[in-house]
């Protein structure tokens, strides 16, 4: 990605401006795809493509060569769908609320099924409809989040007639710590994934996300499910950041001042100079993904220097102490750096105490998105 803030010329009067590389996404893709050979490799678009706007992320992937693209609900699903159309799968990873089975079915959709109810309401929809209709089946193998717990695997595998019309195609579960490769919950999971395996032997396993990956190929079965590795996020802590980066953010300055020490900085006060002190406000704040947890520890760059934020993250602004670089280096309409060459998504996130999926999943609208 380019390293060189541009200033933006446009009339919207933007607040920042946020480049999506779409050559990274791709390179990100493909090298997932030779990480997982031979399983397949799907893509996690839910929550519009982690904030980065599906219907740009999703064709750009099937170009690619993906053919699967997971989402949580089924309103994803049908918005996503204009854009591949029938040409690839959508999963839906929360399964359907009831009502949502017809609708479903015809859009050619494919629930994940994560309840012996959501099992029962698709075999009804089924055979209402004379025909099969495919599914996923999740198990629950240790995250407590999604899918049949083992008392309901074991019954739903004795009773193969609550499956009638459903045509399963894959047994799937989620990892709960995919991206700490040293922690012993990924070999408990995986045991208990290979157990509920056994009920459903002729069934292909779906298990790794973008954590899994990296944990080799017995977490691989025969399709990933890649989300935040996609987008240029750190998916292991394992080795450093394999992934190319997606996005990158930079602000705009709305105002620039000197004041004296013992001035207050933002609201209640809660920041004090100790000397004079050169500050700038950038027209960026937790309405626009950047958390209020960011308050007197975050900072942005201009030109490879830290300017640590002061005060507290507000709704539309936040101020950044500009001392460190030569007085006029920065005015109205300049832009500094919240995420980039200086900063990673992971560092952002680190110092508001987050993740990089909230980080990169709550940048908001207000920002100008050029798509390179």
């Amino acid at each position: 990605m380019n390293t060189q803030p541009r200033e933006i010329i446009n009339q919207n009067g933007a607040s920042g401006y946020l480049a999506i590389d779409l050559k990274a996404l791709r390179q990100n893709y493909r090298q997932l795809v030779e990480r997982a050979a031979p399983a397949a490799v799907a893509a996690v678009v839910k929550a519009n493509a982690y904030g980065l706007d599906a219907a740009r992320v999703a064709p750009v992937l099937y170009d690619a060569g993906c053919r699967d693209f997971f989402v949580a609900h089924i309103g994803e699903a049908l918005r996503l769908k204009p854009s591949i159309g029938d040409r690839a799968r959508i999963f839906v990873l929360n399964g359907l609320q009831p009502g949502a089975e017809e609708t479903c079915a015809d859009e050619g959709i494919i629930p994940v099924l994560n309840s012996l109810e959501q099992v029962e309401n698709w075999s009804r929809t089924a055979k209402a409809r004379r025909t099969r209709l495919p599914a996923m089946l999740q198990i629950d193998s240790g995250m407590s989040r999604l899918g049949l717990p083992p008392e309901e695997v074991t019954a739903l595998a004795a009773d193969p007639s609550l499956l009638d019309g459903v045509d399963l195609l894959f047994l799937m579960s989620h990892l709960a710590s995919g991206d700490e490769s040293e922690n012993p919950q990924n070999a408990d999971q995986l045991a208990a994934l290979r157990a509920a395996s056994a009920l459903f032997p002729s069934l292909p396993l779906s298990f790794a996300n973008s954590g899994g990956i990296f944990l080799g190929g017995d977490f691989h079965g025969a399709m990933a499910r890649p989300g935040i590795a996609l987008y240029g996020g750190a998916p292991t802590d394992a080795i450093e950041n394999p992934m190319r980066p997606v996005v990158r953010l930079d602000v705009r300055v709305v105002q620039t001042r000197t004041v004296p020490a013992g001035t207050h900085v933002g609201y209640g006060g809660a920041h004090v100079t100790t000397g004079e002190t050169r500050l700038a406000t950038i027209a960026a704040g937790y309405a626009d993904g950047l958390p209020r947890s960011l308050s007197h520890k975050g900072a942005a760059y201009h030109g490879g220097v830290r300017l640590p934020i002061v005060g507290r993250v507000s709704m539309d602004s936040i101020t950044i102490d500009v001392s460190a670089l030569p007085p006029g280096t920065l005015k109205l309409g300049s832009l500094v750096e919240l995420i980039g060459p200086n900063q990673t998504l992971e560092a952002l996130a680190a110092d508001a105490g987050t993740i990089s999926y909230e980080i990169l999943t709550g940048l908001g609208d207000r920002y100008h998105r050029d798509y390179r």
